[in-house]
């Protein structure tokens, strides 16, 4: 009776030594995963139109920001956003994608990539 309360137990705590617990009761845990941003969150929208500024006073153009289409967050040392965002060029509005990392808490923006029209 004892060696079948043991043998219990061994099966039911084997898999804690082998993996983490979110592993084992089947969480789909992702360290710094891409995640959906909400195109109407005023943070990203100011990440938006900092991504054009930059992007302007860079190339030396004059894109207006008009909007977020999409794009997804992650957390990295702060917070990365891959965005899609429509400017109007002129007359021509077209979509671009930008990569800006932020550290709010040290007042940190950075424009990483800017590319387009796509």
């Amino acid at each position: 009776m004892q060696n079948l309360f043991v043998i219990t137990i061994l099966i039911f705590f084997l898999p804690f030594f082998f993996c983490n617990f979110p592993t084992v009761f089947g969480a789909r845990i992702l360290a710094g995963g891409w995640k959906p941003i909400n195109v109407t969150d005023p943070t990203v929208i100011e990440i938006g139109k900092f991504a054009v500024d930059e992007h302007d006073k860079d190339a030396h153009v004059s894109l207006k920001f008009e909007k977020v289409m999409g794009g997804e967050s992650q957390v990295v040392a702060g917070m990365q956003y891959n965005i899609t965002i429509t400017a109007v060029n002129g007359v021509e509005e077209n979509n671009y994608v930008a990569l800006v990392w932020d550290k709010p808490w040290q007042k940190f923006r950075q424009l990483v990539s800017f590319d387009g029209p796509v």
